[in-house]
């Protein structure tokens, strides 16, 4: 099957004298003893770029195969060997970034650490590592020292924190329910919450506006 690759980085692969050249197979990569410096320091972007895009081209994989094959793209995750929850997370960041908002001069890893803000702050943060060529625990480390600066209290009041028990088979039901959602598991969770306490307090201020006795009547309310 032929692939083509459109990103320009991506086709402007090392390119060595025939005595020189780089040799790969599936487990190695063999290199001349005389290999050029030049020519290993090019090589070297180039292996990191397809590792860079393979992490996009999966979660765009996984994220078609959700919509398109909602029934089967979990077994087809599981045919690639690789961690489920390593490729949740690609189909989630893949998801939360439109392809116009993806920063080509920062990893997808930079792109993980500011998944969950908003879209505006997202292309900030990015524009600022691009720009001042911070690795990935740069920009964690800026992104931790703005949260600490910034108001103790928000909009939400104080935060606090809730450690919740499960099993896997529930966690995974979540995950896969937030990923569809293209939400963080976090966010996702906080925010069904939020819905199911509005909804049963709607529920209980019924009889307050004139609907007393109605589930007296027969309809089912919510439990105390």
């Amino acid at each position: 099957m032929e692939t083509s690759v459109s990103t320009t980085a991506l086709r402007t692969a090392p390119r060595s004298s025939p005595g020189t050249a780089a040799l790969t197979r599936r487990t190695t990569l063999s290199l001349p003893p005389d290999y050029p410096l030049t020519e290993w320091k090019r090589l070297g972007k180039h292996l990191y770029l397809i590792t860079d895009s393979s992490s996009w081209w999966l979660g765009d994989w996984l994220v078609f195969g959700q919509d398109a094959y909602p029934g089967r793209y979990r077994q087809a995750m599981e045919e690639t060997r690789l961690d489920y929850k390593t490729l949740r997370n690609y189909a989630w960041i893949a998801r939360r970034f439109p392809v116009a908002e993806r920063h080509p001069e920062v990893s997808f890893q930079h792109h993980a650490e500011v998944a969950s803000l908003e879209p505006e702050k997202r292309a900030m943060w990015l524009d600022r590592a691009a720009q001042e060529g911070w690795s990935r625990n740069t920009l964690r480390q800026h992104l931790r020292q703005a949260a600490l600066a910034g108001p103790s209290e928000d909009v939400r009041g104080k935060q606090v924190r809730l450690h919740v028990s499960t099993t896997a088979e529930r966690e995974s039901l979540w995950a896969d329910a937030a990923q569809r959602d293209g939400r963080e598991l976090a966010d996702w969770i906080v925010i069904s919450l939020d819905r199911a306490a509005k909804l049963a307090g709607g529920q209980r201020e019924r009889p307050r506006g004139g609907a007393q006795g109605h589930d007296e009547q027969g309809c089912t309310g919510p439990s105390a």
